[in-house]
């Protein structure tokens, strides 16, 4: 198995052929990869279709492969992300899909699946109206990264907090392990909270903050724990925003449009957002293309340090975390 040069991204996606044409040149066909795809056939879900568990990993090549945790797919199996898909719905919303191809050992597809980035229904009919061949990195990009949410108050290096929409590039925020650091670039977009991007609020109290933080869903949190209540077996843990709904302290907000931000700092460092300690923006193979192609070029000369970024505690498997009194576990444990 290839080393680990990144976190694990798991995401919720369709077997391709739960998404069939219902009326057009393909009539029947589930979805495919870009080059047995027609524009303006319709598509619809089928009833009762279900998403499954995907986890993937970067390899040291910059490719993926399905990772060891995955809930479909073949663990070690290379991935290639072909396209992204543009469908149409009656009412006129666009909803983007990207398409998410497996191979077996002699380079043939093995399965396909497909990553909504809004929500797909039942009985309703999308018609393809855009086949991106070239965006499909950038797509999941947008997913792989972790933001804040308008309104997040970040702990700067003098104790002050500010609004994360007031800071700019050489800002000096306060992070866990390496004081006060610069940052290099605030990148920011409104994009619909539907989906895989539909941000989680984690409401105050629920990890001993003051106000409510909301966060991406992949967003990882630091706990440390001073008893291991949830047998992670290290003090030091790293936790999904998503893996922690319970949907009453922790819940998904979906619906309409949120404002997101990232910050980038030359290391991959651990800040506090609302008094709880977050990850910052982690460049690797899967959040590489979010960045704008200027910072790109720059990213060896004036980062170098970032790809060697250490760890900052182990990442807690889901299903240590599969209970509804996961929050109030890790609250207790990180009390004093």
């Amino acid at each position: 198995m290839p080393h680990r040069t990144a976190p694990v991204q798991s995401v919720q996606v369709y077997s391709a052929d739960m998404l069939r044409v219902s009326a057009g040149a393909n009539l029947g066909d589930g979805v495919s990869w870009h080059q047995e795809l027609d524009l303006d056939d319709i598509y619809m879900l089928d009833a009762g279709a279900d998403r499954a568990r995907l986890s993937l990993q970067p390899d040291a090549t910059g490719g993926f492969h399905v990772a060891e945790e995955t809930g479909i797919g073949r663990p070690g199996a290379p991935l290639h992300l072909d396209c992204a898909l543009t469908f149409m719905s009656p009412d006129g919303l666009t909803q983007v899909v990207i398409v998410m191809v497996e191979l077996d050992a002699e380079d043939q597809i093995a399965a396909i699946y497909l990553l909504s980035l809004s929500v797909l229904r039942p009985k309703i009919e999308y018609s393809l109206v855009g086949i991106d061949t070239d965006g499909a990195r950038e797509h999941f990009a947008r997913v792989a990264c972790v933001y804040f949410t308008r309104g997040t108050h970040i702990t700067m290096h003098t104790g002050e907090q500010r609004r994360i929409e007031t800071l700019q590039a050489g800002d000096r925020v306060l992070t866990r392990d390496d004081g006060a650091q610069e940052i290099h670039w605030i990148g920011s977009s409104t994009i619909r909270a539907q989906g895989a991007m539909a941000p989680v609020v984690i409401e105050a109290g629920a990890l001993n903050n003051d106000h409510d933080l909301v966060v991406s869903p992949d967003h990882r949190l630091f706990v440390y724990q001073r008893k291991d209540r949830i047998g992670a077996g290290q003090a030091e843990i790293m936790v999904k925003a998503r893996h922690l709904v319970n949907g009453d302290t922790v819940r998904v907000a979906e619906g309409g449009f949120v404002d997101y931000f990232q910050i980038l700092f030359e290391r991959h460092h651990i800040i506090y957002a609302e008094g709880i300690a977050a990850e910052s923006m982690l460049v690797d193979p899967r959040t590489r293309p979010a960045l704008p192609p200027d910072m790109l070029d720059k990213l060896t000369e004036v980062m170098p340090g970032h790809a060697r970024s250490g760890q900052h505690g182990v990442d807690v498997q889901e299903a240590l975390l599969d209970r509804p009194d996961a929050i109030d576990i890790l609250r207790r444990a990180s009390s004093r």
